[in-house]
């Protein structure tokens, strides 16, 4: 009876996994953040910086994709931040050292990112390390590799199209890099929503054992989902890199920690198997919101860090209250 119930859930919508991944709760917070920085600044709802917002998440909201796959399945991933430097600094190091065209630099990029998650998902799952040991081992040596790529060096200069991919607004609105966030976005919630492998990855969070005898191959999909996380952590680097014009190997420093943050306002239970793509978009937003706001009311950036935090202690708080709850 077990294998039919895992496989009907692998199959079916449930409540957890509405489009909002069950985050009603923080996208009434996002609306009452929004109504109060609109009250507090005047400068809040204008077109100008609505778009600034959108542009300034566009690396969290990529990287918390990846995450958010990551922790349905009740992993942990503290190397994005890492990988995401590694990639850029490989990009750097083949365009604009070795000269090769960024045709190829990019694609290269991203299949080193791909070898730091499949790295990850071999040890967790062949060799059973747990993922937050696993993951803070890859975050060392993939930022290690950064700095030995270019001595710790940063490179600056790219060609000018890919500059423009973080400037030029299609139609006055958008940049190409939004535009990736939001193609990676919709793309991530059909796939969960509407594809029986992405009902897979809440089976597996919700009980691997029961998922594994249901005939769901526990281990592929678990190192599928660590590599998928890494590609997107390094396409995050690169649309980072089309931003700065630059790349270094101190980038990233510090992103995991908000990547888990948006994924975890965004309703995603830390525990696996409930959650969603609609609900980190939403903690994504709450994250670019509240930082953004702070700065408008020029609130030093040390009490952010703080507020931040209170903030998702609240969400994480919640989140548990709501499961007992229910």
């Amino acid at each position: 009876m077990a294998t039919v119930d895992v496989k009907e859930q692998a199959q079916k919508p449930q409540n957890s996994m509405s489009w909002l991944g069950g985050a009603t709760g923080p996208l009434i917070g996002l609306i009452l953040l929004c109504l109060f920085l609109a009250f507090a600044s005047d400068k809040f709802l204008s077109v100008r910086n609505g778009l600034n917002i959108l542009d300034q998440i566009t690396v969290i909201g990529i990287m918390a994709v990846g995450m958010t796959y990551v922790i349905l399945i009740g992993g942990i991933d503290l190397s994005v931040g890492s990988v995401l430097a590694l990639s850029m600094m490989i990009m750097g190091w083949v365009a604009n050292v070795a000269g090769y065209p960024m045709a190829v630099a990019i694609p290269l990029a991203l299949l080193a990112s791909a070898v730091c998650g499949l790295i990850v998902g071999i040890l967790v799952t062949r060799f059973k390390v747990p993922a937050f040991i696993a993951t803070l081992a890859m975050m060392s040596a993939a930022r290690g590799v950064a700095n030995m790529i270019t001595d710790g060096q940063q490179i600056v200069g790219f060609p000018e199209w890919f500059m423009m991919l973080a400037i030029d607004r299609h139609f006055g609105i958008l940049t190409a890099t939004v535009f990736l966030m939001l193609v990676v976005l919709l793309v991530s919630w059909l796939f969960l929503q509407f594809r029986a492998e992405g009902r897979m990855l809440y089976a597996i969070g919700g009980n691997p054992e029961v998922a594994r005898l249901a005939g769901i191959n526990v281990q592929l999909v678990t190192i599928g989902v660590y590599m998928f996380c890494a590609v997107l952590a390094g396409l995050a680097g690169i649309v980072l890199a089309a931003r700065l014009d630059s790349v270094q190997p101190s980038s990233g420093f510090g992103y995991e920690l908000d990547t888990i943050a948006a994924v975890v306002i965004g309703g995603t239970s830390l525990s696996g198997g409930a959650g969603g793509i609609g609900g980190t978009l939403i903690g994504v937003l709450i994250i670019g919101v509240l930082r953004n706001g702070l700065n408008l009311l020029n609130v030093s950036p040390f009490l952010q860090q703080v507020i931040i935090g209170v903030v998702i202690v609240l969400a994480v708080g919640a989140e548990t209250l709501r499961r007992k709850t229910r």
